[in-house]
């Protein structure tokens, strides 16, 4: 006779609820269900595995005789008395095949022994509603495609997708798009299609979250003296006020500059700027003696 683990079939631990149990039933069929294999045997063999697996874990009464007798279920007489009773009743079908003519080898023998055979009506089985496979997709943008929102279309099964990628979106960040996965089984609803950003930053700026960061050369003179330059934000160049005396490595930061927020129209994160000093090189005779009357003078 044949002894099979239900609980290693279905993945769960012999302490699992009746919720992880229907959990995990109902994701192990969908998987195995033959529309989903068509022509396969393994996956055929596997499925009816499965249905007796929940067959019995999922009835309390089962589980509990088990659990208590386990693989030693031929030495106990409540198996003799339980198959004659079972011997009597009407015939039923596994989920799955037709409720007429159906072989002992449909299910494990252990199964047959145990449990009299399958109690599962074609009615209940044609009713079992299976939502379709979920899809996972990667979409590779640059970071200038997500500061704006814009649509794009996507093969996804060959199936076209006219999506709508919203300003923001984050690098690896994940959307949910409902009902574009797989179609659902006798019914069910349709699975999801998962979409992971993959963003690339080409550009001078460092994204942070909703914030930019970036560097800026500033001259000697531009530095001790104050003065005005032009700066690159993501959107154009600014005009932007040097203070006198600005210290290397000093920061400012301009508020709504930096990077749309996700989903919330018109806010913007802040781009920070850091100055770097740079000090003149190849000085001539004229310019050394004037740093020295500098020099002096300090």
């Amino acid at each position: 006779m044949t002894f099979l683990d239900y609980y290693k079939i279905l993945g769960v631990s012999k302490t699992a609820t009746e919720k992880e149990i229907k959990s995990a039933y109902r994701k192990l069929a969908r998987k195995y269900h033959p529309d989903l294999n068509p022509d396969n045997k393994e996956a055929e063999k596997k499925f009816k595995e499965i249905n007796e697996a929940n067959e019995v874990l999922s009835n309390p009464e089962n589980r509990k005789k088990y659990d208590q007798y386990g693989k030693d279920w031929k030495h106990a007489e409540e198996f003799e008395k339980a198959k004659q009773q079972q011997a009597s009743q009407n015939k039923y079908s596994r989920q799955g095949f037709k409720s007429e003519g159906h072989s002992e080898q449909d299910f494990s023998d252990f199964f047959e022994s145990m449990f009299g055979g399958a109690r599962y009506s074609s009615r209940q089985s044609s009713s079992t509603k299976f939502k379709g496979q979920d899809f996972n997709a990667e979409l590779h943008l640059n970071l200038k495609d997500v500061y704006e929102s814009h649509q794009q279309i996507l093969t996804v099964n060959n199936n076209k997708i006219r999506l709508t990628i919203p300003a923001g979106v984050e690098n690896g960040q994940v959307i949910k798009i409902k009902g574009k996965g797989g179609k659902g089984i006798n019914g069910g609803p349709n699975g999801d299609l998962f979409i992971k950003f993959k963003i690339s930053n080409h550009t001078q700026f460092k994204r942070a979250g909703n914030n930019l960061y970036a560097n800026v050369d500033l001259d000697l003179y531009t530095s001790i003296l104050g003065g005005e330059i032009n700066i690159d934000t993501f959107k154009g160049k600014v005009k932007l006020k040097i203070k006198p005396e600005t210290q290397n490595q000093t920061k400012v930061k301009l508020k709504g500059k930096g990077f749309p927020v996700y989903k919330q129209e018109g806010k913007f994160g802040d781009l920070i700027i850091t100055f770097n000093i740079k000090l003149p090189t190849n000085l001539n005779a004229k310019e050394i003696a004037l740093f020295k009357e500098l020099q002096k003078l300090r």
